[in-house]
């Protein structure tokens, strides 16, 4: 597959490579799969460029997603028999995500857990037809100072957008959120939802040993951190 003009000329960083996945440290400002507008800059298309074998013996297929604003680590599997094994354990929530999300103001609570329907869009365009469904989200603030909090962050379900949306509706927005809050009325600005997902680990189904990995903070959040 030749590289599609416009994708990111420098290699998508690998943070761990068996014979079955591949888990990647996704740069923010990417969309994992093409939208409904079939964009070819993606995750998808620039990482098999990147590392796909140029034999053709197996394709790069992503385990779950990421959305475009978002960091961190993201698993992808080796061909489509291994990304069916892995979305099993998604589907049986014995994966484990763990997210730094920079949020706005100080959580009432140190820690705690959401749990709110909210609508699974998925992806797809509004319809009346869509059902709420349960969300849960556990949270521990680690640190606050007089604009936001860095708040650690374990989403046990996976609904789309489910922790923006959650913090949302909390009183305290994602700093850089301006699909569920109005950016105008913050007073740290940031380029980007400020969300990265930091820690994965499975069992992995061919192994069948736990796997952890580990993504660092991305230049960005650190950087707005460290002058605050």
């Amino acid at each position: 597959m030749g590289q599609p003009a416009g994708l990111l000329r420098r290699p998508i960083a690998i943070l761990y490579e068996d014979d079955c996945c591949v888990a990647f440290d996704k740069p923010s400002g990417i969309l994992v799969i093409p939208s409904p507008k079939k964009e070819n800059n993606t995750l998808i298309h620039l990482v098999n460029a990147q590392y796909a074998p140029r034999a053709g013996e197996y394709q790069l297929h992503p385990c779950h997603r990421l959305d475009r604003d978002s960091s961190g680590v993201i698993l992808f599997a080796k061909g489509k028999k291994n990304q069916q094994l892995m979305m099993r354990e998604f589907f049986k929530r014995t994966v484990k995500k763990k997210y730094i999300a920079l949020v706005q103001g100080r959580p009432r609570k140190p820690q705690g857990t959401i749990r709110s329907p909210i609508i699974d869009f998925d992806g797809q365009k509004f319809s009346k037809k869509a059902q709420p469904k349960m969300a849960i989200t556990h949270y521990r603030v680690i640190q606050s100072n007089q604009y936001f909090s860095i708040v650690e962050v374990i989403p046990i379900t996976g609904r789309t957008n489910q922790i923006r949306i959650h913090f949302s509706e909390m009183g305290h927005p994602l700093l850089g959120d301006r699909k569920y809050a109005e950016g105008k009325n913050f007073l740290i600005k940031f380029k980007r939802a400020a969300l990265h997902a930091s820690e994965l680990e499975w069992m992995h189904p061919v192994y069948h040993r736990r796997i952890k990995v580990q993504s660092p903070l991305p230049a960005d959040m650190a950087e707005l951190i460290n002058q605050n």
